[in-house]
Order: structure tokens, then C-alpha cells, then sequence
């Protein structure tokens, strides 16, 4: 564990997911590849484009509505439907087929083990602090068996604007009934987490998975109070 900054005194620890507790590459990427199956067989039209062009596709939605980009299962489930009338479909068949797709996303987006030394230091740290879950993602903590250990969980699109936007961190503060200055906020990501945090007043501490140094990333715009490389070394706040 690397100190940047004396900590103020810790009374609540507000959790990222995706990334933090779990390695979510895996993930995704069946995910992607569980629908790409699913609609090969269900909807052969989805083909007649390159995944390529349903990635830029996605992008230009992006571009042109950027709010989308706040509520991932929003701009995923636009991404099929407009795609869909783009390449044949009439919007009825658009919207049954992308309503369909989004359960088979649904399902996939939580197939998946919680790492063993996550749920052990998250029950640690709930008996000493309340917690609460703060993510872009659309992952379901109930699925992944993760519930039990927060107070509270805030999803971007669904509770306000995504990290690093103040709307999680603010809601997350008047869950816990505290200063924003006695709340930790753990994370991987330096924009969205580390820099998040420090604008909403919260301490930060940045968990470091790739292990290269802080000077060395370009998103290392403010300072964590905290720098960790695995979600174990939380225990030395016990």
C-alpha cells in the first residue's frame, strides 16, 4: 500500500465493481460472444454487418446522443434496435428482437464468479464500516452474491450520471449520512474513480491491477490518498 496524502478518519468505504472486485474482461467478452451466437441463430439478419460495423455503429450513437453513454444497457439496447431497422428490420421486428437480446445480455452480464478473496475482505471490511457499491456497470449483485455485503448499490442511467459525474458519489454520501471527507471510495479506474471521488470530496484509493507506476498514466490527473495493487491489502484498515 502506497500513502499519498495523511488520511482523514474512515467511517464508510464506497466500493466500485467492475474491475475492483472482479476481473471483468472475461466477462464481457463472452458476453459478446454468447449474443453474437444468439442472434446469429435468431435473428440471421443481425450478420448481413460485420461486428465491426456494429461497433461503430454503437460509437456514432454515442457521438450523437452522449448521454446514452450513461446507461450502458440503454445504449446497447439502441444499438440493436436502430441497427436493426438499419440493415431490414421494420421497428416492430427491431424492438422485439433487441427487447429479446437485452434478456440473453441480462443474463450474461452476471455469469460469473466473485473471486474468493473479494467476498473475504468485503465481509471483513462490512463488519467494521458500511459499504456501499458505486458503478457504471450494469452488472446484478444479487446474482453475483455481492448484495449482502452493501447498504446501498447506485447505477449510472439508473440513479444519475455516470462516475465521474458527482450524481453517485452525492447519492452515495446521503445513503451513509456523512462527510464526504470521512468516505473512502476504492476503484481501478483513475478517471472515472480516482478523479470522481476527489471532485465529490471523498478519499481515494486507486487499486493499481496492471502494476505500472502512477507517473506513467496519462488519465493520473489528481492524486489518490491511496494506491493498492490487490483488494487484500484493504485489511490493514481493520
Amino acid at each position: 500500500m502506497r500513502v499519498y496524502r495523511r488520511l482523514q478518519t474512515i467511517k464508510a468505504i464506497t466500493f466500485d465493481l467492475d474491475d475492483t472486485l472482479y476481473d471483468n474482461r472475461p466477462v464481457i467478452a463472452r458476453l459478446e460472444s454468447e449474443l453474437t451466437q444468439w442472434m446469429t441463430e435468431h435473428h440471421p439478419i443481425f450478420i448481413s454487418r460485420p461486428l465491426s460495423w456494429w461497433k461503430a455503429f454503437k460509437q456514432e450513437l454515442a457521438a450523437k446522443e452522449p448521454t446514452l453513454t450513461h446507461n450502458v444497457s440503454l445504449w446497447r439496447y439502441e444499438q440493436l434496435r436502430r441497427g436493426l431497422t438499419q440493415v431490414g428490420y421494420s421497428l416492430e421486428q427491431a424492438l422485439q428482437a433487441a427487447n429479446d437480446a437485452m434478456e440473453v445480455v441480462s443474463y450474461w452480464r452476471s455469469q460469473f464468479d466473485v473471486p474468493k478473496s473479494s467476498h473475504d475482505v468485503l465481509k471483513e471490511l462490512s463488519e467494521k464500516y458500511p459499504l456501499v457499491a458505486i458503478t457504471n456497470g450494469n452488472v446484478n449483485v444479487d446474482t453475483i452474491g455481492l448484495s449482502g455485503y452493501f447498504q446501498a448499490v447506485f447505477k449510472s442511467g439508473f440513479d444519475g450520471l455516470a462516475k465521474p459525474f458527482p450524481d453517485l458519489f452525492a447519492k452515495a454520501q446521503k445513503k451513509l449520512n456523512l462527510q464526504s471527507k470521512h468516505i473512502l471510495h476504492v476503484g481501478d479506474a483513475l478517471y472515472s474513480d480516482v478523479e470522481g471521488a476527489k471532485r465529490a470530496g471523498f478519499q481515494a484509493c486507486w487499486i493499481n491491477l496492471t502494476g505500472t507506476s502512477l507517473i506513467h498514466q496519462p488519465k493520473a490527473t489528481l492524486l489518490p490518498d491511496l494506491e493498492i495493487e490487490d483488494i487484500s491489502e484493504l485489511r490493514s484498515l481493520l
